[in-house]
């Protein structure tokens, strides 16, 4: 939910977000590992090493552990238990261990509802080229499971380059026969092919949640809070005068997954002169279904950082950017 009469802000300075910041645990050996003990010990061996990797987290993370702490309470409305903190890191180890299987094609391991149904299939018989919008929450990847049911449905990702580089070390040792068309940004030419794969019917996914800290920003209410979201993801959106769609895909324990499609906003015929009203409006909406989601399904937001810290000071607006996720 926005907050009244939102104003533009800018992350700069001393701007690199502190997500990033962040020293990453793990490395793309252990990552190989762990996906090659996964496709030979079966997925339910598999979550037995993953309440291992969650306790070294729960124990060895004490700042993560705070700000858990502080978006649970927002999220639960009370204050949350031990057991809540470490719901919230195996959900997240969860969508991370069965992107493994997702990437294997191995779909026949999940059970996946669909809401928002009637809405894909309109964008579908309109021959696709939107951008789905989504947020550091849930698993992307099941996304795949509907694309294998809609044959010829191309699909996208955008992604910050780091974040390419771990999912190509994945890649490098599952050797999917299909793998993930990813859209590393923060290069010059990176709008040119989102535009490219747009032009041709293809789905561009877009994570829009969290800020890098040199980009514009919106401060909107979320969760109880003013929290600043980057304005570059539906800036593109606007640019390219797409339609955008939320997506999530929620894991509800087990081998389930719930898939969500929610219109969120249309620029194909936004007149130029309302653009910068028409993506704040879009951004609030984003930040509103958000927040009904984060109220819903708690334990499937996975920023482990001080999500609501103001940016730092700086100027106003700032040049467009490609998104980045």
């Amino acid at each position: 939910m926005s907050q009244p009469g939102p104003q533009l802000a800018a992350a700069r300075g001393a701007s690199v977000a502190e997500w990033r910041r962040r020293p990453e645990r793990g490395s793309q050996l252990a990552l190989r590992i762990m996906a090659w003990l996964s496709m030979r010990l079966g997925r339910p061996a598999g979550r037995i090493l993953l309440h291992l990797i969650a306790g070294y987290y729960f124990v060895f993370a004490p700042r993560a552990r705070l700000c858990m702490r502080d978006y649970l309470r927002r999220a639960l409305g009370r204050e949350p238990s031990a057991i809540d903190r470490f719901r919230l890191i195996m959900t997240f180890s969860t969508s991370i261990h069965d992107r493994i299987y997702l990437l294997a094609e191995q779909y026949h391991l999940f059970e996946v509802s669909l809401q928002g149904e009637p809405l894909m299939n309109e964008v579908v018989a309109a021959g696709g080229g939107v951008i789905l919008m989504g947020a550091h929450m849930g698993s992307f990847e099941v996304l795949r499971w509907i694309g294998e049911k809609r044959a010829g449905l191309g699909l996208a990702m955008t992604m910050y380059e780091d974040n390419a580089r771990k999912v190509n070390a994945m890649l490098a040792a599952l050797a999917p026969r299909h793998p993930p068309e990813i859209i590393a940004v923060g290069h010059i030419d990176a709008m040119l092919k989102i535009r490219a794969r747009l032009d041709q019917g293809a789905l561009v996914g877009m994570l829009a949640d969290r800020s890098f800290g040199d980009e514009a920003v919106l401060p909107v209410t979320f969760l109880g809070a003013t929290a600043y979201l980057p304005i570059g993801p539906m800036r593109a959106a606007a640019m390219l005068r797409r339609r955008v769609i939320f997506m999530l895909g929620l894991y509800r324990g087990g081998n389930r997954y719930h898939v969500v499609f929610e219109a969120l906003a249309d620029f194909s015929t936004t007149p130029p002169g309302t653009r910068q009203a028409a993506i704040e409006a879009a951004i609030t909406r984003y930040a509103a279904l958000l927040e009904q989601y984060c109220r819903s399904d708690p334990y499937n937001w996975f920023n482990f950082f001080d999500f609501w810290r103001s940016p730092a000071a700086g100027s106003r607006g700032g040049a467009p950017q490609p998104p980045r996720g």
